[in-house]
């Protein structure tokens, strides 16, 4: 007799990181279809979906409305980190837990999140650190104006101080704007070595756009001389760049190059929440209930990849560069820990104070 266990999902279909959303939620909803048409599994899925539609002041209640009135204690959901920051006191408060598949700045170890994708010491550090023998240290750096670009412009400064580089300029957008044009000029005056683009949706794809025009009227901005870099755009977001995204440089730990199925490493780290999180369940007796401490607790736990103190998986190092509007392979790292604080012996350049953001 199979039980049924009630999943929540929480991604917006609509606004500025739509494409995003509707990749982590294929992933997911391919994943329950799996489970559920697996006859050796003794759980059936029942997704328990709520939209919202970009809007972070909906995040915090529809997390609420999840856990109040339906059995789901698991969620997978959230794209922006702003939104993931929403969610978590309304976790803690409820006794659920969120299942983030989205890469993310660092820093943060909640005992109500399971970290799916890579953090910095596993996309940005190793990109920068790719980035500065072929290209130069001397950077410039954009960003949408909330908790990822900062941090991640935080970290970039310091990586590059660190290897005796220069920052020449640092700008941000709020979310959402197409307003790009000052970005551009800055980037013309100070002629970088390349361009770490923190930008979400429709910003980085005006800037994008724009930066591939510059580069037709001055060769000192194409690719080959002074590339633009991404932790955070995968293949679902292709279709709305066009030609201009050829050349970008990215870092992730998936990508369709590898010749795998999914469409994007969002798309592939939904999947893969959704199956691990199917695998605890199958040794919860009270799977409606069961927080993610208890299931880490557990035979299947041990051999889960997560881990149990800082709840973040190992991911693989990878380098791609688009062209022809597709990644190409550039650089494989193999697998890296998730080292969410940088405390591991390969991060031990000199950092500013952290500071506390909310």
């Amino acid at each position: 007799m199979r039980r049924t266990v009630a999943l929540g999902l929480l991604y917006s279909r609509s606004g500025a990181y739509a494409r995003i959303g509707a990749a982590c939620r294929a992933g997911a909803l391919n994943a329950i279809a799996q489970i559920n048409a697996d006859p050796v599994r003794s759980i059936t899925l029942a997704p328990v979906e709520r939209d919202p539609e970009g809007n972070i002041d909906r995040y915090a209640p529809l997390c609420e409305e999840i856990l109040r009135d339906t059995p789901a204690r698991h969620i997978v959901g959230c794209v922006t980190s702003w939104s993931r920051k929403e969610v978590i006191p309304t976790l803690e408060k409820g006794g659920g837990t969120l299942w983030y598949a989205v890469p993310y700045e660092g820093f943060e170890a909640s005992d109500h999140v399971v970290y799916l994708h890579s953090c910095p010491n596993q996309h940005l550090l190793p990109l920068l650190d790719w980035t500065f023998p072929t290209f130069g240290r001397r950077g410039y750096l954009t960003g949408s104006n909330y908790i990822w670009g900062w941090e991640m412009n935080r970290l970039a400064r310091d990586r590059i101080h660190a290897a005796g580089g220069t920052v020449l300029g640092e700008r941000y957008l709020p979310l959402g704007s197409v307003d790009v044009a000052r970005m551009i000029e800055e980037v013309r005056a100070t002629a970088p070595d390349f361009i770490l683009n923190s930008l979400i949706g429709p910003s980085s794809y005006a800037f994008l756009r724009a930066y591939a025009a510059l580069g037709e009227s001055d060769a000192r901005f194409r690719a080959d001389r002074c590339p633009v870099l991404s932790c955070n755009l995968t293949e679902c977001e292709l279709p709305d760049i066009g030609p201009a995204a050829d050349g970008l440089i990215a870092a992730g730990p998936y990508f369709c190059a590898n010749g795998d199925a999914f469409g994007s490493s969002h798309e592939a780290a939904a999947n893969h929440a959704v199956h691990t999180l199917a695998d605890l369940l199958e040794d919860a007796p009270d799977s409606a209930t069961t927080n993610i401490a208890s299931l880490l607790d557990t035979p299947t736990g041990h051999r889960s990849g997560i881990d149990a103190k800082t709840h973040h998986t190992a991911q693989r190092v990878l380098i791609a560069q688009v062209k022809d509007g597709a990644f190409a392979m550039r650089y494989d790292g193999g697998l890296r820990a998730g080292d969410p604080y940088l405390t591991g012996p390969a991060d031990t350049s000199p950092r500013t104070a952290l500071r506390v953001v909310s």
